[in-house]
């Protein structure tokens, strides 16, 4: 395959079974993805933009079809060695930020560097530098409990940029704030992707925030409408 796309998804599937009686969520999606590109997928409840999302990411497996990166196919890797891709090549952002309660702010975005093995002071400077990218280097020592929701996930999206990840993929990022926080992070990510080069994959549901994006595709029970 050629290496011309950084991603690209072919003929994916995805179906799951309640019982005898099967669900197609994702029905032959084909998708390419190029270096520094900022896409967002807009779809309603149930189109199925999260489950291709989850498969892009490696977060799940598709029924049929295939997944490359560069060129290689993802899903020949085995579980550890997929482990270490996400870890290395991509950056998550959900709804729900998914910080760790027992840690502070500025742990929580040294978490992936730490896992990856370096060290607390090899990494500590680089995180301090994404918080004070995000207008948050007051808030280093402050606990999830004590941010606000707009706080929380501007945190997630510093934890995300932590590994310096070749792609972004971010699930309904601005579907727990209100207008002025989601104003906030849709900004912060155009922002991002234009100063970093930064490839971003988007989902939502949210067509304010879509129309921002300079390409967005639109998804509908499970194929592009």
């Amino acid at each position: 395959m050629s290496n011309e796309f950084l991603i690209s998804a072919k003929n994916i599937s995805k179906s799951f079974f309640q019982g005898e009686k099967e669900l197609q969520v994702l029905k032959g999606i084909d998708l390419n993805i190029q270096q520094g590109e900022a896409l967002c997928i807009l779809g309603g409840s149930g189109a199925g933009k999260s489950t291709l999302l989850h498969i892009l990411g490696t977060l799940d497996t598709p029924s049929g079809g295939n997944v490359y990166f560069k060129g290689e196919n993802l899903f020949t890797k085995n579980d550890e060695d997929l482990a270490k891709f996400r870890n290395k090549h991509l950056g998550f952002i959900f709804q729900f930020h998914h910080l760790l309660s027992e840690f502070n702010a500025l742990e929580n975005i040294m978490m992936p560097a730490r896992i990856d093995g370096e060290s607390k002071q090899d990494c500590k400077k680089r995180a301090e530098e994404l918080l004070d990218h995000m207008g948050l280097l007051d808030r280093a020592t402050h606990y999830p409990t004590e941010l606000s929701g707009g706080e929380k996930q501007r945190i997630a999206i510093a934890r995300a940029l932590m590994q310096s990840p070749d792609i972004i993929l971010a699930d309904e990022p601005t579907g727990n704030l209100d207008s002025a926080n989601g104003k906030v992070i849709r900004d912060l990510f155009l922002d991002l992707q234009k100063r970093l080069n930064l490839t971003i994959i988007v989902v939502t549901h949210d067509q304010k925030f879509a129309s921002s994006f300079p390409k967005t595709l639109h998804m509908k029970d499970g194929v592009w409408d």
